[in-house]
């Protein structure tokens, strides 16, 4: 079981600023997307400090890593096909939603849930079709599956950023997810490095000495929803996002520590 460290001291307080990255290529399968969000940091006068955060979109590091699939490539199983009739979804679609996942949990018209390998519960796996052109031009339709594995990638962009500025820094990937009881998508944080993703504040006075019993700030999902309302979801092009002013200590840390026990989960 993962320990989430507890009592983690809030840096002094400054400014919450969010800025988006202007100017960034569109990302192509193998290109370096490190070096593209340092060439963007320098673009928008932007230089990083110890402390700082930089938010990427899931999809952006999904292209930079290959993840595009054609569509009239994959081969529905029976199980898919099975399932594409519950849902009236293509069958090639629940062909990979299935490979990306390790339970369905709900069906219905046009609604397909499932715990992802990750361990996360959203809709259709998180392949996404929007934003998503043919690489190199190639006719056909494509999908564009979640990261490998999210939290490496952003060790990875992390470490290359910090050899070429010399800060620490924070890196998370996001996506968009809905919620079991809510309406409308938020940016939720799927993958980091170098951040908190719970922080715990049990044993925590309040303003009138009152010690918090049971409260852990999911803080990389709060700042993932804030950084997603600069992104957007339609045409903004806006897939990286700098953070100054995150209210809690860095450290290292990754998704684990914020996906819930299945024994504690009501909603499956």
């Amino acid at each position: 079981m993962l320990k989430v460290e507890r009592n983690i001291l809030s840096v002094p307080r400054m400014p919450l600023t969010l800025t988006p990255l202007a100017g960034l290529p569109l990302i192509q399968a193998g290109d370096d997307l490190a070096k593209i969000i340092a060439q963007g940091l320098s673009l928008n006068s932007i230089m990083l400090l110890d402390g700082d955060i930089l938010v990427i979109t899931s999809k952006v590091v999904s292209k930079a890593e290959g993840r595009l699939v054609k569509l009239d490539q994959v081969v529905p199983s029976p199980r898919s096909i099975e399932l594409a009739s519950k849902t009236e979804k293509d069958p090639r679609l629940v062909e990979l939603i299935l490979g990306e996942s390790k339970q369905v949990l709900r069906t219905r018209p046009g609604v397909l849930i499932v715990e992802h390998r990750l361990g996360f519960v959203c809709a259709n796996a998180g392949i996404d079709h929007s934003n998503v052109c043919s690489p190199g031009g190639k006719e056909g339709e494509w999908l564009l599956l979640l990261p490998e594995n999210p939290d490496l990638s952003a060790l990875s962009i992390r470490q290359k950023l910090e050899a070429i500025n010399g800060s620490r820094i924070g890196v998370m990937i996001i996506d968009s997810h809905g919620r079991a009881w809510r309406m409308g998508t938020v940016g939720v944080a799927i993958g980091l490095s170098g951040l908190p993703g719970l922080v715990d504040l049990r044993g925590t006075e309040d303003l009138f000495g009152f010690r918090l019993q049971i409260t852990q700030v999911g803080a990389a999902d709060e700042l993932a929803a804030a950084a997603s309302l600069i992104m957007g979801q339609a045409a903004e092009g806006t897939p990286v996002v700098h953070v100054r002013g995150f209210p809690y200590a860095l450290r290292e840390a990754c998704l684990e520590e914020m996906i819930r026990f299945r024994d504690q989960d009501l909603f499956r």
